[in-house]
């Protein structure tokens, strides 16, 4: 079987479209089933949405209200105005996990336009807020493949600049460009694909912040074009806090080849560990610093329900 089924296989084997349980839609709980959007719609049409991807640890979603603040700091950068509160979302995030009767699970919060109007003017749109969750995204990536490290290959697209896209909003519009990376680095044989910034610096993966270790220090890029993880940052704290030297700095491809580890971060992803970019090679197992931090941020989610 090859790289692309496999994987697709893990994450799809039981369609999002088919499933039994809830989902939170702009105010109630509705079957999972019944929770649709019509076919016209602007969110659908002009990619005109938000949304937010956040995990439950225990039963206790790690940094809900920094993802919260986030999900309306996305809508308020592309013009959405959510018709809740904070505390609401909040609120019914807890209530839907509860209702689906989740510990560990995966959190979907998103907004979008929907088809009070069609065209690219938004001024008499109807905003939909809805909330699903999900425990089938165990790893975003294979156990396996966590453990030996991923393989990525440099992607033929770029992180724009940031006069155009709204790379401080988790916007869907701009995630066309993490999905055709992935497509090629799939169908490549690779795990995932290392994103390079509109000026060729390392800006990411396609859905995850990345960093690069030599011995005590660790280097990762300025987010100046793509969004700054909320995992990124407690991975940051938490070594910082370990007495590692953190230098956040523009990277050049060139570079990566002096660095021994490398390592992704994400809310699905959580802590992955990199085995190659290219023909670069990085080491991995249980004796490297990238394991331990994997140790360690499991042991952080978990202490702070």
């Amino acid at each position: 079987m090859s790289l692309k089924k496999d994987f697709v296989g893990v994450l799809m084997a039981k369609s999002f479209e088919d499933r039994d349980g809830w989902i939170w839609m702009n105010g109630n709980f509705i079957p999972w089933k019944n929770a649709t959007s019509h076919i016209v719609s602007q969110g659908l049409h002009y990619a005109s949405a938000v949304f937010e991807g956040e995990r439950a640890y225990n039963g206790k979603i790690f940094k809900s209200e920094e993802h919260t603040k986030r999900f309306f700091k996305s809508a308020e950068i592309i013009g959405i105005k959510i018709p809740f509160s904070e505390d609401e979302l909040n609120s019914a995030k807890k209530e839907l996990i509860k209702k689906m009767n989740y510990k560990d699970c995966y959190v979907r919060p998103l907004a979008w336009r929907g088809g009070d109007q069609m065209g690219i003017s938004t001024t008499q749109s109807n905003i939909n807020v809805a909330i699903a969750v999900w425990d089938d995204w165990a790893s975003y990536f294979k156990i396996e493949d966590r453990k030996a490290g991923l393989k990525l290959i440099t992607s033929p697209w770029k992180r724009p600049a940031p006069d155009t896209a709204p790379y401080e909003a988790k916007a869907s519009g701009p995630y066309i460009i993490c999905t055709m990376s992935k497509e090629f680095a799939e169908s490549k044989g690779y795990h995932d694909a290392l994103m390079l910034d509109y000026r060729g610096y390392v800006a990411e993966g396609t859905g995850a912040n990345i960093f690069f270790i030599k011995n005590n220090d660790i280097h990762t890029p300025i987010p100046d074009c793509f969004l700054n993880g909320i995992t990124r940052q407690a991975v940051i704290k938490m070594a910082t806090e370990q007495g590692f030297k953190i230098t956040v700095r523009h990277i050049l491809p060139d570079e990566i080849q002096n660095y021994d580890e490398a390592f992704l971060t994400g809310t699905a992803a959580e802590i992955t560990p990199i085995r190659s970019i290219d023909n670069i090679n990085f080491t991995t197992g249980d004796n490297t610093t990238t394991f331990k931090f994997m140790r360690d941020f499991s042991e952080l989610v978990n202490s702070s329900n």
